[in-house]
């Protein structure tokens, strides 16, 4: 009891004074990111904000902060398509949708819907699909607004413990909830993202990412590295991030390691054992007090 109390006041500096219901300061994420390209094990390859096929941004406004991350899915290269382009060309409008204020912060689903249809009216032709999650911050109202469609996802931590978690959706094992852009009539729909909204307080800890991460460690293994965070700087945050994403990496090339996937796959009547090798994303964040 007494570790995770310590934690807490860790991460949590800026709620000494006391968090009380009527508190009129606006918050804010501090955020960093780090991830892997499945195949360049010895190092990042970040081209803009993409690892390998997934793809992130961070946005900010002066109504809210917002993250969002894709996993492209690497099926679409068997037909010639480079699956980076769709998921980030997703991510790339998002953002800039953001950042012109084109978006609601109680709607994520509004984000992702308008960025999708931006890619419909492309006129080059787009081909591609990817999951996608984004997370808005409303700094006012201190409410953490949430889309999530298919298996990339987010966790909130407090005091050490997973206080909120988004729903993982499949259409069955190894097949998640997927944007779209294939021939006419085939399209997948934004509105099938799964939505929540609740309050964050000073010192809560999320983690966004891509399934990369979620295949390969579990929570408790993701709350032993969060303890690792020192403080609410950005240097701190990064490098937590990247032990992260560097332990979900290592992992994720283990024959013996029987990984969050491969118990799911034992669950579903395969017999895998090992990690899964995958693009991996990981976007850490805390909340904290907004400044200029």
């Amino acid at each position: 009891m007494l570790s995770v109390l310590s934690y807490g006041r860790l991460v949590a500096r800026a709620v000494i004074g006391g968090l009380s219901q009527t508190d009129s300061r606006d918050y804010s994420l501090v955020t960093a990111s780090c991830g892997f390209g499945k195949d360049f094990r010895k190092g990042i390859l970040k081209k803009g904000m993409c690892y390998g096929d997934d793809a992130c941004f961070i946005a900010r406004h002066r109504t809210a902060d917002v993250l969002g991350v894709a996993d492209g899915v690497g099926g679409w290269r068997d037909y010639g398509v480079d699956p980076s382009l769709f998921s980030g060309t997703l991510m790339r409008t998002c953002e800039r949708l953001v950042k012109e204020g084109r978006f609601v912060p109680s709607n994520p689903v509004g984000v992702l819907t308008t960025g999708y249809y931006e890619l419909l009216q492309n006129k080059v032709p787009l081909l591609g699909s990817s999951t996608a999650c984004i997370v808005v911050l409303d700094r006012r109202s201190h409410t953490l607004h949430t889309a999530n469609l298919g298996d990339s996802g987010f966790l909130v931590v407090r005091g050490g413990e997973v206080v909120h978690r988004s729903d993982e959706q499949q259409h069955y094992f190894n097949t998640p909830f997927q944007l779209s852009i294939v021939p006419p009539g085939a399209e997948g729909r934004p509105d099938a993202a799964d939505s929540s909204s609740f309050d964050v307080q000073l010192g809560d800890i999320i983690l966004t990412a891509t399934d990369g991460l979620f295949d390969n460690m579990p929570d408790y293994m993701i709350l032993q590295e969060l303890k690792k965070l020192k403080n609410s700087n950005y240097e701190s945050i990064q490098q937590t991030a990247r032990s992260i994403a560097v332990q979900a990496h290592d992992l994720a090339y283990d024959p013996n390691y029987m990984s969050p996937f491969a118990q799911f796959a034992c669950d579903n009547g395969l017999n895998v054992r090992g990690g899964k090798p995958d693009d991996i994303t990981v976007l850490l964040s805390i909340v904290a007090e907004y400044t200029d």
